[in-house]
């Protein structure tokens, strides 16, 4: 088995438009690799290509050309493993309303053609904390429960990768972090997982590394840590005792706003200068400094300078 959960070289798909007969390549020989045990952020706005993609490797869209091997299993040759490989949670909750989660994966096992003595049903409600629920009817559950459930799916044939689309969508602030520390969770006992979202923040703390998609072509792939380093710009918000809202501030490749009689930003380029020399220039102007906060540029910053969105 090599070191890679997935790799992709030359990914391409191209859509004919039969009336005007424009091709639109909405992958555009694509590459990069997963590594085992890893959680791998694939981002990029709407449009991006990131569905194809996602599409192809669900078997529902067909490449145009290009390579694509799963744990080992090559797409063409061995589809059905590819497959097996994989577990894919939907952007949409698809639960039937009146089968109960014990019942749903039940139900998915027997469609993989898992004999029930090799079912682990339990043990999969457990992994997603729905086992006080099991027996309940899938519409008397909550909007988190239900998205717990769809991993639960997707795990029913313990497949070594899971991609989750969008997994937050809608889910509010204390169901969301429940979400991911069941998430964390399967991770940490050696699923690899793929994910997409569009809440950067959530990239951001969960990804060890990033691939940013845009209009077909990969315009980014790194550690999140390497891609936070390429923000150049810094900001520092100063509290002062009173300042003039007229008064003009001047530094070279610095800009100040004043924000009120007691709040000015500044925002800089990282490594262009000393803060000292800041705090020394207000001084000099007789602004007298009660705080001081500041700020980095996140994974949201990157997008936006990767994707001009």
């Amino acid at each position: 088995m090599n070191k890679f959960a997935l790799t992709v070289e030359n990914l391409t798909k191209i859509y004919s438009n039969s009336k005007n007969k424009k091709q639109n390549k909405a992958l555009n020989e694509i590459n990069f690799e997963v590594n085992q045990g890893e959680v791998f952020g694939l981002l990029g706005p709407n449009g991006a290509g990131k569905t194809t993609f996602l599409s192809i490797l669900g078997g529902t869209v067909v490449k145009t050309s290009g390579r694509i091997n799963v744990w080992g299993f090559d797409l063409d040759n061995n589809p059905r493993q590819v497959r097996a490989s994989l577990g894919i949670v939907p952007q949409e909750v698809n639960l039937d309303a009146f089968f109960s989660p014990r019942k749903l994966l039940e139900l998915q096992a027997g469609l993989y053609g898992i004999a029930k003595k090799d079912r682990i049903t339990d043990l999969i409600l457990k992994m997603v904390s729905l086992e006080d629920k099991a027996n309940a009817y899938s519409r008397s559950l909550s909007g988190g429960m239900k998205r717990r459930l769809l991993i639960a799916k997707a795990m029913v044939h313990q497949p070594p990768i899971l991609i989750l689309d969008e997994p937050t969508a809608g889910v509010d602030v204390e169901l969301r972090n429940n979400l991911w520390e069941n998430v964390k969770k399967l991770n940490r006992e050696g699923v690899t997982i793929i994910l997409t979202t569009h809440y950067l923040i959530e990239a951001q703390e969960m990804c060890n590394r990033i691939a940013i998609i845009n209009k077909g072509n990969l315009v980014a792939l790194d550690t999140t840590e390497r891609l936070l380093e390429r923000i150049k710009t810094k900001k520092i918000n100063f509290i002062v005792e009173n300042i003039d809202l007229n008064k003009k501030l001047f530094m070279k490749d610095i800009k100040f706003i004043i924000n009120s009689q007691y709040s000015i930003s500044v925002t800089f380029e990282k490594n262009s200068l000393d803060f000292g020399e800041i705090v020394n220039y207000l001084n000099k102007n007789d602004i007298k400094i009660k705080d001081i906060s500041t700020e980095d540029g996140d994974l949201e910053d990157v997008f936006v300078q990767l994707t001009k969105h």
